[in-house]
C-alpha cells in the first residue's frame, strides 16, 4: 500500500505532507478528501483534485474539521491518496432523492456489492438529509453476516446548513458514498468509544417519528431540554452539541449517544442524527475532558486489536463535531492519543462529522454514534 498526503489552505494552495512525492505516480489511487463546506464549493478546487490524481477515484466530504497526520484544522483541505496492492475496491454511489428513505439507501448501496470474498465497507454520507441509524439498519440487514461497515455523515462546522459528498464529481446534497474492500490480504480494525458523563434523571421517550423527538414522559420534549440548558438554549441547535442524550432501547443495550440537528419551534420538536424510537430510555450528557481523550485512546486501542497482530497502514479517523467543539484548544489531544497507540506508520486522515458509523466493540453490526472517536485501520498483510 502507497499512500501519498496533501494538504491545502487559501494561504498556501496544496502542500506536501507525507508520503511519496515528486516523480511518485499517484494516479489510479483512492483519494480521500476531506474539507471545509465553503473550500469544496469553490469549482476549481475539484479540478485541481483531478489534475493532482489523475485517472483516480476521488471520494470526497465536508467536515466540521478536518484531520489529517497528528494536525486538526479547518477552513482547509486534506487529501489522501492510496494505492493499494493486493486489495481491490468498487465505489457506489446514489442520492437520498433516488430512494424512499435512508433504509432503502441503505439496503440499495449493501446489495450493489458482489458479496464474494467482500472485507469491509467504509461509507460517507450526508449528514444533513440522511438518517444515519436507518442508513446503517439497511446496511446490517443485507451486508453479509461477517461484513462490517464504518464511516461517518459529513459535517458543515457548527452551522447545520447543508452538508456535500461527491464521487469523481463536485460534491452536492444529499449523496451516500459506500466503497467495498476485497481480498483476504486486507486486514481491517475498527472502534469507536465516547467519554461523556450522563446526569440527570432517566427520561422515557413517549412521543417521537423517526429521528424527530415531540415528548419525554408525555411533555414537550424541547422544553425539557430547554430547561437543562437554560441561558445556553439561545444557542440552539448548536448548544446542543454541548450537551447529547445518551439512549437505551433495552436493558442489556449498550447506550447509544444522539446529538440533536435542528429543533422546531412551531411543532416544540428536536430532529436528531438517528432514531429517537417510542420507549426509550434517555439522559443527558455533560462533557468530560479527560474522559472525551481517554476515549480516543480506547477506540484505538480497540481498533489496533481487531487487526489482530497485523500492522496497519491507513487510519481513518471521525469524529464528533461536539467533541470539537468542547475540547476546542485541546481538540489535537485526541489524535495523539490514537496516534500514540497505534504508531507512526499508518497514514492518519479523517474529519469531524454529524455522526460516526461503526458497531460496538468485538461486534458486525454497524450502529450511528454521536459524539464519538471512531476509528478505521486498513493494513495489507
Amino acid at each position: 500500500m502507497q499512500i501519498q498526503q496533501k494538504n491545502w489552505t487559501s494561504q498556501s494552495g496544496w502542500q506536501h505532507i507525507s508520503g511519496p512525492n515528486g516523480d511518485t505516480d499517484v494516479s489510479n489511487s483512492l483519494v480521500f478528501v476531506f474539507g471545509d463546506r465553503f473550500e469544496l464549493e469553490q469549482a476549481e478546487r475539484f479540478k485541481e483534485l483531478q489534475a493532482l490524481y489523475p485517472n483516480s477515484d476521488i471520494i470526497i466530504n465536508s467536515t466540521s474539521g478536518e484531520i489529517i497526520g497528528q494536525r486538526v484544522s479547518e477552513s482547509s483541505i486534506a487529501a489522501t491518496a492510496v494505492k493499494f496492492e493486493k486489495t481491490a475496491y468498487h465505489i457506489s454511489k446514489i442520492n437520498i432523492s433516488e430512494v424512499a428513505n435512508s433504509y432503502a439507501a441503505g439496503k440499495a448501496l449493501a446489495a450493489s456489492f458482489n458479496k464474494e470474498n467482500l472485507r469491509h465497507v467504509f461509507v460517507v454520507s450526508d449528514g444533513q438529509l440522511v438518517n444515519g441509524s436507518e442508513l446503517a439498519k439497511g446496511f446490517n440487514e443485507t451486508l453479509p453476516e461477517n461484513v462490517a461497515s464504518t464511516g461517518g455523515l459529513a459535517g458543515d462546522g457548527p452551522r447545520f446548513e447543508k452538508t456535500l459528498v461527491g464521487y469523481n464529481n463536485a460534491p452536492s446534497e444529499g449523496n451516500i458514498i459506500a466503497v467495498g474492500f476485497y481480498g483476504d490480504a486486507l486486514k481491517i480494525g475498527y472502534g469507536s468509544v465516547g467519554g461523556w458523563d450522563s446526569f440527570g434523571p432517566e427520561r422515557v421517550v413517549t412521543k417521537s417519528e423517526g429521528n424527530v423527538l415531540h415528548e419525554l414522559d408525555g411533555k414537550s420534549a424541547l422544553e425539557l431540554y430547554k430547561r437543562y440548558l437554560g441561558p445556553k438554549a439561545e444557542g440552539l441547535p448548536g448548544a446542543a452539541l454541548l450537551f447529547p442524550l445518551s439512549m437505551k432501547i433495552k436493558d442489556d443495550d449498550q447506550a447509544l449517544v444522539r446529538t440533536i440537528l435542528s429543533i422546531d419551534e412551531e411543532t416544540q420538536t428536536m430532529t436528531f442524527a438517528g432514531d429517537i424510537p417510542i420507549g426509550a430510555r434517555v439522559r443527558l450528557m455533560k462533557a468530560n475532558f479527560d474522559k472525551l481523550i481517554d476515549g480516543a485512546y480506547d477506540a484505538a486501542s480497540e481498533s489496533n486489536l481487531a487487526l489482530d497482530g497485523n500492522k496497519a497502514e491507513l487510519a481513518l479517523l471521525v469524529s464528533c463535531v461536539g467533541r470539537r467543539l468542547v475540547l476546542d484548544q485541546r481538540i489535537e489531544e485526541e489524535v495523539e492519543g490514537v496516534c500514540e497507540v497505534i504508531g507512526d506508520k499508518p497514514a492518519v486522515t479523517g474529519f469531524y462529522s454529524y455522526g460516526e458509523l461503526a458497531p460496538f466493540a468485538g461486534l458486525m453490526t454497524c450502529e450511528l454514534h454521536n459524539q464519538t472517536m471512531t476509528i478505521t485501520l486498513l493494513g495489507e498483510k
